[in-house]
C-alpha cells in the first residue's frame, strides 16, 4: 500500500514540476540554503505557494517526496515501508522534501531520526509555533527557517507582464494600470490562485479561511468552543488594524476568561491567519500591558469574509502595507512596532535595526484634508524627536513629495511605489 502511495505522489510530483510557475522575488534565499546539512523548514499560510517554491528551488536536483496532506499516506504510514519505498522509487535522491509535516503524529521524533541518518531535509509546514516550537525543542541549532507569504504587489505587477524600473518615468496610462491593479491587490489579496483567477476571490477564499479554523486548530487542538473561535475571528477581521486588549475581546465577545481569549488569539496566530503588533516601548511591561493591533495575513480574507459595507480603502492599505514589511524580515516584537507618543499620537509602524529606531512610517489613504495632513505630520513630527528618528515616510494613496515640518524632512510616497521597494 506505500509503496502505491508514494508512487501515486510521485506522478503528482512530476506533473507539478512540468507547469509554469510565476517566480517567486521577493524570498531571501541564499545559494548555500541548498547545500546546507542544516534542515530546511518553510512555513507560512495553507496555499501560499509553499509546496510550488519548494519545487521550484529542488528542480534541478534529485530528490525525494512525501505529501502529508495525504489522507491515505497517513492511514498507512510505516517508518520502515517508507524508507524502503523512497529508496526504490527515488534511487540517489539527494533531498527528501516532506509537505505539511505537522499533519503527522510525533513527526519531530521521525525528523530527528532522518537527520541523524544524514538525510537532508526540507519540511514546509502551515503552523508556525508548531513546527518551530517543536523544531527548537527536539533539534536546537540544526534547522534554519523561511516563510512564504502570499504573492507581494511586486510579484502580482509581474504576473501581469508589469516591469518597474528603479527609477520609473511612467506614462499617465502605464500608471493607470498600476493603480488599477493596486485597488485589486488591496481588495482581493495575493494569494496565487486569486492572482490567477480573481473571479473566484470570496468563495475561495472564504473556504480556505474555514478550512484552516477547521483543520489547523480545531481538530488540532481540540477545541469544543467552536462557535467562539468563530466569533473571534470574524471580529477581528471586521476590525483589523484597530488596537484590542485581551480584556476587551474577552467582554466583547462574551468568553469565560481572558486565558481562554488570549489561547484563541495564539491558534489563529500561529496558523498565519492574523499577525499581533505590539506597542513599542523601553519598558518591557508597558508592551506587555497596551493593546495590540491585529492584522489579517492577507487582505483578501478581509474582503470575502467581513462583515464591512464597505471597503476601508485606508485600512486595507495599511494592513497590505504592515504584509509588506513582513516580507521584509521585520519581526513583530522584536523589530517592528506600533508606537504612541507622550501626547498620545499613533504611529503606524516603528521599524528598528539592531538596538536603532531605524524608520517611522504612516500609513494614510487620502490626505487631500489638511486636517488629516495635520495629524499624521504631527506624529510623525512628536515621535521623531522622542525617539531621535529622522527616516519618516507616509505611504499615500497617489501623493508624491516632500513636507518640511519642524526641522524634520517627511517623505510622501505612493503606496504603489513604497510596495514595489521604491524609496
Amino acid at each position: 500500500m506505500i509503496k502505491n502511495i508514494l508512487r501515486q505522489q510521485n506522478e503528482e510530483r512530476i506533473s507539478l514540476l512540468k507547469k509554469n510557475y510565476i517566480e517567486r522575488t521577493d524570498v531571501p534565499v541564499k545559494a548555500e540554503f541548498l547545500s546546507t546539512g542544516l534542515i530546511k523548514l518553510i512555513t507560512g499560510p495553507r496555499r501560499a505557494g509553499k509546496s510550488v517554491w519548494s519545487l521550484q528551488l529542488l528542480k534541478d536536483e534529485n530528490f525525494a517526496y512525501l505529501n502529508f496532506d495525504d489522507d491515505l499516506l497517513l492511514k498507512h504510514f510505516d517508518e520502515n515501508a517508507i524508507t524502503q519505498s523512497l529508496n526504490e522509487i527515488y534511487p540517489g535522491f539527494r533531498y527528501l522534501l516532506l509537505d505539511e509535516i505537522q499533519n503527522l503524529p510525533d513527526w519531530e521524533l521521525w525528523i530527528s531520526k532522518l537527520y541523524r541518518r544524514g538525510i537532508n531535509l526540507i519540511i514546509t509546514g502551515s503552523n508556525a509555533k508548531l513546527l518551530s516550537g517543536e523544531m527548537a525543542s527536539s533539534l536546537t541549532g540544526r534547522f534554519v527557517k523561511i516563510e512564504i507569504y502570499p504573492f507581494s504587489f511586486s510579484e502580482m505587477l509581474s504576473f501581469h507582464g508589469i516591469k518597474i524600473p528603479p527609477k520609473p518615468d511612467l506614462t499617465p496610462a502605464e500608471e493607470g494600470n498600476i493603480m488599477s491593479c493596486l485597488n485589486s491587490y488591496l481588495l482581493n489579496g495575493g494569494f496565487p490562485e486569486i492572482v490567477i483567477n480573481p473571479p473566484l476571490a470570496k468563495n475561495y477564499l472564504s473556504a480556505l479561511f474555514d478550512s484552516v479554523l477547521l483543520k489547523d486548530i480545531l481538530k488540532r487542538f481540540r477545541i469544543r468552543q467552536a462557535q467562539q473561535l468563530y466569533d473571534l475571528s470574524n471580529y477581528l477581521l471586521t476590525n483589523y488594524s484597530n488596537l484590542h486588549s485581551f480584556s476587551q475581546l474577552k467582554t466583547g465577545l462574551n468568553f469565560s476568561s481572558v486565558a481562554t481569549t488570549q489561547k484563541f488569539a495564539r491558534h489563529l496566530s500561529e496558523s498565519y491567519l492574523f499577525v499581533v503588533l505590539s506597542r513599542y516601548s523601553v519598558k518591557i511591561k508597558t508592551q506587555q500591558k497596551s493593546p495590540g493591533k491585529f492584522y489579517v495575513i492577507d487582505n483578501g480574507f478581509i474582503n470575502a469574509r467581513s462583515f464591512e459595507v464597505s471597503p476601508n480603502h485606508g485600512r486595507l492599505m495599511e494592513n497590505a502595507v504592515f504584509i509588506e514589511l513582513l516580507r521584509r524580515q521585520f519581526k513583530p516584537g522584536l523589530d517592528i512596532f506600533y508606537y504612541h507618543t507622550r501626547n498620545n499620537r499613533e504611529v503606524d509602524f516603528l521599524c528598528r535595526k539592531g538596538h536603532k529606531v531605524e524608520k517611522l512610517i504612516q500609513v494614510c489613504y487620502d490626505i487631500s484634508n489638511q486636517k488629516t495632513l495635520n495629524r499624521e505630520i504631527s506624529a510623525l513630527s512628536e515621535a521623531s524627536a522622542e525617539l531621535a528618528c529622522h527616516k519618516l515616510f507616509l505611504i499615500t494613496w497617489d501623493r508624491e513629495g516632500v513636507i518640511e515640518h519642524k526641522d524634520n524632512i517627511i517623505r510622501l510616497i505612493p503606496a504603489w511605489k513604497w510596495l514595489c521597494g521604491i524609496e
